[in-house]
C-alpha cells in the first residue's frame, strides 16, 4: 500500500526557487541582520575584486568579465539560491576548464558556453539531481581538485618571473617548455612585486585580520608599480593597463572601462580569429561537450561550498534549489559578459566570518564590486599582473590542500590512493574532463571488485543452528551481502559448485540476509538454478527480503513443481523438505 499523498510531500519537499531568502526573511529580519550583512558583504567584496579580475585573466579573457560574472551571477544566485550564506563568482577550478575554451573559441565561444552550463545544471536542479553529486567518490574530487591546484600555480609563472610568451600551449607539459624557452626574457622586477605581494599575503594575517589581506598586498603593489612607472622606467612592470589597454584609433581604451555591466549578445563578442561568431547548430555541438564539463564541475563546486557554509553557519541548504540559482545565474551573466560562475569556498568563509546572516551579504557584495568598477577602474589598472599572480599562488596552494593529500596517500587503502594519484596525474597533464571521467569509472570498478568480495555463498552443516532437522540428502547454503553485478557470478560459481555433492535431491538457499539484487544477480540465480534442476536437485529459496522478491517475481523466478520453491524462513523450508512430497509443492504453507 502507498504511503498518503502528504506524507509522500513531506518525504519529497516541493522544489522552491529563492528558497533560502524567503526562508530567512520568513524567520525575521531586522536592522540589525541588515548591517551584519552590509559589513559582510563589504568585507567579501573587498577580497572578490582582486580575484575576481585575477581569475578572469587566467581564464584567458579581460579582467572585467571576471568582475560582470561576481556582480551579475553573485546577485543572481543569492537571491535565487538554495543557501543562505553562500557567495557566487568566478573561482579557480574553473580555470582549467575555461581557458582552453577561450583559447579555441574566443570570448563569445565562453560565453557561449557559460549559458549552456547554465541549462545544464537548471535541468539537473529541476529532475533534483543535487544529492547524486555527493556519489562522486572522494578520492575523485580530492584527485582533481589538488590537479587543478597545480595547473593554476604553473599558469602564473609566466607573469610572476615576467616571461614574454606569445600564447601558452594547452597541455602541462608543452606549456613548461614554452616557459623554459622563453626564460631569456626574464624581467627581475616582476618577480620582486610578485615576491613582495606574497609576502605580504602570507604576514598580514599574523597581524590583524580586521582589514583583508589582498586589500593591503595589491593595494601596495598598485603603488609600487605606479612609482615603477614613473620615476624607474626602466623597471617598470606589467600591470592590467599595459596588458589589456589599447590605443584605438588614436585614443587610448581603458583596460577596465568604467561602465556597469550592460547588455549585449554572446555571440557578437570576439571569436577566435577576433570578429563576431556565427551561430550555428556546429558551434554548438563543439561547446556541448566543453559546458557539460562546466556544469560538472560547477555542481560539484556549488554543493561543496554549500555543505562548508552549513558546517560554519549552522544552516541547512536545498541543493536542487542551489543548482536551479547556479543554474540561472549562469544563464543570465553571458548576456552581460559574464563568464562560468559556481559557489567560492573562500569567499563564503570570509563573508560567514564576518557576520554574515543571509542571502543579503552576497548580494550587497555584488553592489560593492558594481560600485568599485564605477569609482575604481582606472585605479584597478594600475594592479601588477605578477601581483595577481603572487595572489592565485596563495590560492592555488590553499586550494591543493597539500597535507591533507600527501595524508590521504599514507593512509588510504591502495585503490583508493590509485585513484587519486590517477586523477590528480590526468588533470596535470591532460585535462579535468579525463581525469574525471577515467576517476569515476576507475572508483567504480574497484567498487566492484569490493561488492564482490563482501557477497560469500557457503555451505554450513552440522555447526549451524538451523541445520537440526535437515534431512540428510538435504544440502543447505547461505548467500550473505547484495547481488549486483560485481559479485553474481562469483555467487553462481559457488552454487554451481554444489551440483557435484553425490545423493543430495534438494537445495535451500538461505537468502535472509541479501538485503539487494540486480538482474545481473536474477540471471546469475537463473542459471544456477537449472544447472541444480538438470542434475535433479529441487531449489528452495528461503527468507527472501523485499527488493530481491520483487526482482525475481518480475523476472519471472515463481514456484514451479519439481524445480523451485519459496519460502518465508529457513525453519518453514526445513519443515517442507521433510515432506515425501515436497518436490511437488510450490511453496511453503502459509506460516
Amino acid at each position: 500500500m502507498s504511503p498518503p499523498r502528504h506524507e509522500q510531500a513531506e518525504s519529497r519537499p516541493a522544489l522552491r526557487l529563492a528558497g533560502a531568502l524567503r526562508d530567512r526573511l520568513r524567520e525575521g529580519y531586522g536592522g540589525a541582520d541588515l548591517r551584519a550583512d552590509l559589513m559582510a558583504g563589504a568585507v567579501v567584496g573587498i577580497v572578490a575584486l582582486p580575484l575576481s579580475m585575477a581569475l578572469a585573466i587566467a581564464s584567458g579573457v579581460p579582467p572585467q568579465h571576471g568582475l560582470y560574472t561576481a556582480i551579475v551571477a553573485g546577485a543572481v544566485i543569492a537571491l535565487l539560491g538554495g543557501t543562505r550564506t553562500s557567495v557566487s563568482g568566478p573561482t579557480a577550478a574553473f580555470v582549467v576548464v575555461l581557458s582552453p575554451i577561450a583559447a579555441r573559441h574566443g570570448l563569445s565561444g565562453l560565453l557561449l558556453a557559460t549559458f549552456l552550463a547554465g541549462a545544464i545544471l537548471l535541468a539537473m536542479g529541476l529532475l533534483r539531481l543535487g544529492k547524486l553529486i555527493q556519489f562522486i567518490p572522494y578520492p575523485v574530487t580530492t584527485g582533481f581538485t589538488a590537479g587543478i591546484a597545480v595547473v593554476i600555480a604553473l599558469l602564473q609563472l609566466k607573469d610572476v618571473f615576467g616571461l614574454t610568451v606569445a600564447s601558452l600551449p594547452e597541455h602541462t607539459v608543452e606549456r613548461l617548455g614554452a616557459l623554459y624557452g622563453a626564460r631569456s626574457t626574464f624581467h627581475l622586477p616582476d618577480l620582486l612585486v610578485a615576491a613582495g605581494t606574497l609576502g605580504v599575503l602570507l604576514l598580514w594575517p599574523r597581524l590583524t585580520r580586521r582589514v583583508p589581506s589582498p586589500l593591503v598586498a595589491l593595494a601596495a603593489a598598485g603603488v609600487a608599480a605606479w612609482a615603477l612607472a614613473r620615476w624607474a622606467p626602466d623597471w617598470s612592470v606589467s600591470t592590467i593597463g599595459t596588458r589589456f589597454g589599447a590605443l584605438v584609433d588614436g585614443v587610448p581604451r581603458p583596460a577596465i572601462p568604467q561602465l556597469p555591466p550592460t547588455f549585449m549578445l554572446p555571440w557578437s563578442l570576439p571569436g577566435p580569429d577576433g570578429g563576431p561568431v556565427v551561430l550555428s547548430l556546429g558551434l554548438l555541438r563543439e561547446l556541448m561537450g566543453p559546458a557539460l564539463a562546466i556544469a560538472l564541475l560547477g555542481a560539484i563546486e556549488s554543493l561543496l561550498c554549500a555543505v562548508v557554509a552549513d558546517g560554519m553557519a549552522g544552516t541547512r541548504h536545498d541543493p536542487d534549489g542551489e543548482l536551479v540559482g547556479q543554474g540561472v545565474g549562469n544563464l543570465v551573466a553571458p548576456f552581460f559578459g559574464g563568464i562560468a560562475a559556481t559557489g567560492a569556498i573562500a569567499r563564503t568563509a570570509t563573508s560567514i566570518r564576518a557576520g554574515a546572516r543571509s542571502p543579503v551579504a552576497a548580494f550587497v557584495h555584488a553592489l560593492f564590486l558594481l560600485a568599485a568598477v564605477l569609482a575604481l577602474a582606472p585605479m584597478l589598472s594600475w594592479l601588477p599582473m605578477s601581483g595577481l599572480a603572487a595572489l592565485l599562488l596563495l590560492v592555488a596552494w590553499n586550494m591543493s590542500e597539500a597535507r591533507h593529500f600527501v595524508h590521504i596517500v599514507r593512509v588510504a587503502p591502495r585503490s583508493d590512493v590509485a585513484v587519486l594519484l590517477t586523477c590528480f596525474t590526468l588533470t596535470v597533464v591532460f585535462d579535468m574532463v579525463i581525469a574525471v571521467s577515467v576517476g569515476i569509472v576507475l572508483a567504480a570498478l574497484l567498487f566492484m571488485r569490493r561488492m564482490a568480495d563482501v557477497v560469500d555463498v557457503r555451505q554450513l552443516e552440522g555447526e549451524h543452528h538451523h541445520y537440526a532437522g535437515l534431512p540428510a540428502d538435504v544440502l543447505f547454503y547461505e548467500v550473505t551481502g547484495p547481488l549486483f553485478f560485481g559479485a553474481a557470478e562469483k555467487a553462481a560459481v559457488a552454487l554451481g559448485r554444489s551440483g557435484g555433492r553425490g545423493g543430495a535431491r534438494a537445495l535451500i538457499l538461505d537468502m535472509e540476509d541479501v538485503p539487494a539484487m540486480d538482474v545481473s544477480g536474477l540471471v546469475a540465480l537463473e542459471s544456477a538454478i537449472e544447472r541444480l534442476h538438470g542434475l535433479g536437485m529441487f531449489v528452495v529459496i528461503a527468507g527472501a527480503q523485499g527488493q530481491p522478491r520483487m526482482v525475481m517475481r518480475r523476472g519471472g523466478l515463481e514456484p514451479a513443481p519439481g524445480r523451485l520453491a519459496f519460502c518465508a524462513t529457513v525453519p518453514q523450508a526445513i519443515e517442507l523438505l521433510r515432506r515425501p512430497d515436497a518436490s511437488e509443492s510450490p511453496a511453503a504453507p502459509a506460516a
